[in-house]
């Protein structure tokens, strides 16, 4: 997809070789994407760039350093439930 971005540094290679999967992504940010964790109302995110990994997915929000890891459903959507810091310990989290 022409708007799939990846993190300024970053190829797709290095994700890959990173995070462990061959078959990683980058995906169109233009998808529902919120922040499931703790109690109360789920925070929308607005992503920025969006890595997938088969059914877990990297969310890097607008205005945000954090990357949020999550589960990416059929529908396109997407539901994160834990933040990293920094990508490189967020890609060996999954």
């Amino acid at each position: 997809m022409a708007d799939a971005q990846l993190p300024p540094g970053w190829t797709l290679q290095q994700i890959r070789d990173v995070s462990g999967d061959r078959e990683a992504v980058a995906l169109d940010p233009n998808r529902a994407a919120k922040w499931v964790a703790g109690a109360g109302a789920h925070e929308v995110l607005h992503p920025e760039i969006i890595l997938g990994f088969h059914s877990l997915c990297l969310v890097k929000p607008a205005h945000d350093d954090d990357w949020y890891m999550g589960s990416l459903y059929d529908d396109g959507s997407i539901d994160c439930w834990s933040a990293y810091d920094d990508l490189y310990e967020a890609l060996r989290g999954l």
